[in-house]
């Protein structure tokens, strides 16, 4: 059975028409392009069946190409000019010689994740453009779900209405910081918080940010009410107030192992605990680019590594919370 004949020149077709013109022979031409000859003469007819013309008149010297043939060498050699041009515009992409790393995390990554994260990839792809976003989880979701961010890794949970939500990477957990040692000497309970001189992060987020919700709902339950009385955005802000003793704090744990956190700030655990679940998204039915792609396989190996410190925090870390 033969194979059907395209409706429309291939790139191949027309390579090897060109390839014939210019080296005068379907012999010379098969030589040049490394195939044989057959095939290439072959590919001619099927392009001129194709085409519904003859290209060339066939002597026993030179090809001479056919007044359909001459008007068609100039369309053919701008087709494969642009098709090489297409290959090329995203080789360094493929390459990952250029292209932009497009991605999202929660504001308190650059803290333990981040700058390792970074660092190694800038190391394997130095031409790779980096952009990474810390915002609220929140506002990770939207600009994924928008576009504008190809990836993130959020705290769950978030509005998932047009993303895909992988599962959870990196599970840590919250715990109350203070100058006090007498306040984090045993972990902190929702009618302690609801007495507490508390800094919360977050502000502008407020009731959309996971923690707080949480906090809201666990007071509802007890009968009491959360009132910080300083909020900033960043917990990195919230530490530095903590540590100088205008008010206690809530933290991810990850946060106290952070180099630059202050020795001065004793943590205890939040007594029921609170698990802090951190997830990959992406935009439903999306692409990734390949420098996003792997900037992503990159950090799922470093989240592994603060897995395991996650995994031996406040439940096992207790006799070093003490300054």
């Amino acid at each position: 059975m033969r194979e059907p004949v395209p409706t429309s020149p291939t790139l191949q077709q027309l390579a090897y028409f060109v390839a014939a013109v210019e080296h005068g022979s379907f012999v010379a031409a098969a030589e040049a392009v490394h195939v044989a000859q057959p095939s290439l003469s072959e590919q001619v007819r099927r392009l001129e069946h194709t085409l519904g013309v003859v290209l060339f008149v066939r002597t026993n010297r030179r090809l001479q190409l056919t007044e359909a043939g001459r008007v068609l060498l100039p369309q053919a050699r701008r087709t494969l000019a642009d098709a090489a041009a297409l290959t090329e515009s995203v080789r360094h992409i493929r390459e990952l010689s250029g292209g932009t790393v497009s991605f999202g995390t929660f504001s308190s990554a650059h803290l333990y994740l981040l700058t390792a994260l970074v660092g190694d990839f800038r190391a394997q792809y130095p031409g790779v453009t980096t952009r990474v976003v810390g915002l609220n989880s929140s506002e990770v979701a939207d600009q994924v779900r928008r576009g504008e961010l190809e990836a993130g890794l959020v705290q769950l949970p978030i509005d998932e209405r047009g993303l895909d939500v992988g599962p959870p990477v990196l599970v840590d957990s919250v715990v109350y910081v203070s100058t006090d040692g007498a306040r984090t000497r045993a972990p902190v309970t929702i009618e302690q918080l609801a007495d507490a001189p508390l800094i919360l992060s977050e502000a502008r987020w407020g009731a959309e940010d996971p923690l707080r919700r949480t906090l809201t709902e666990r007071a509802q339950r007890a009968g009491v009410e959360i009132r910080p009385q300083i909020e900033v955005e960043f917990q990195t802000a919230a530490v530095e107030l903590a540590a100088h003793g205008l008010g206690d704090s809530l933290v991810s744990y990850l946060v106290t192992r952070w180099p630059g956190y202050p020795g001065r700030l004793s943590w205890a655990p939040l007594d029921p605990p609170f698990a802090e679940r951190f997830a990959f998204i992406t935009r439903a039915h999306g692409v990734l680019s390949p420098a996003t792609r792997i900037f992503m396989e990159l950090a799922h190996r470093h989240i592994h590594a603060l897995q395991r410190t996650a995994d031996g925090g406040p439940e096992r870390d207790r006799g070093s919370r003490q300054p």
